[in-house]
């Protein structure tokens, strides 16, 4: 995922993929604590599209209070 593909999504959409990375990283967090995580770049991953999105979110959010300039 990049950040131009985020870019062209609406709010909702947005929101749903955050929802959907926090519960990735949370099942991730949860097979490290019984011992099953498989690689541990995962985490970064998750942790790096997460940031991505809450970055693209507040873009946006300053483009519609900056009126769209």
């Amino acid at each position: 995922m990049d950040a131009k593909e985020l870019r062209s999504k609406s709010d909702q959409e947005l929101r749903d993929e955050l929802n959907a990375l926090y519960k990735e990283q949370f099942n991730l967090r949860m097979q490290k604590a019984i011992g099953q995580a498989a690689r541990s770049d995962q985490f970064q991953k998750a942790r790096k599209n997460i940031a991505r999105v809450k970055t693209v979110q507040s873009e946006k959010k300053a483009a519609v209070s900056n009126g769209g300039k």
